[in-house]
């Protein structure tokens, strides 16, 4: 039953689907950082040393965007899904049990999407 309707829920899943692919390569990343903190660490370099002299992105600094990426890009398959489940009139409730949220977080999705949409209307 795929049409016009649901290529918003596939464009945020692509979205989330590229977003986790930037996740693993920066993580990645961080984690080659972090190995080199703990060497550092290790040879008796004290942390003052360690921080001060870290060069951007700091480890915390890539966690804390990945995390704000992700929830983010999850937040908008979500609505997206709930949206594309609505139009298919599954119900609030059954959408809650699928997403193993409330009903009433479902409504607020909902709710959310359709405030932003009257704001650019």
């Amino acid at each position: 039953m795929a049409g016009d309707t649901d290529d918003d829920a596939v464009k945020a899943l692509r979205e989330l689907k590229a977003g986790l692919d930037r996740t693993i390569t920066a993580l990645s990343a961080a984690s080659s950082r972090a190995d080199e903190l703990i060497e550092r660490r290790e040879r008796g370099v004290s942390w003052y040393e360690i921080v001060s002299t870290e060069e951007p992105p700091l480890v915390i600094e890539t966690i804390t965007q990945v995390l704000d990426d992700l929830g983010e890009l999850g937040s908008r398959l979500r609505r997206e899904e709930a949206l594309a489940l609505q139009r298919e009139h599954v119900s609030i409730t059954k959408i809650g049990e699928l997403f193993r949220v409330s009903r009433q977080r479902v409504s607020t999705l909902l709710q959310g999407t359709r405030s932003r949409a009257e704001a650019g209307a």
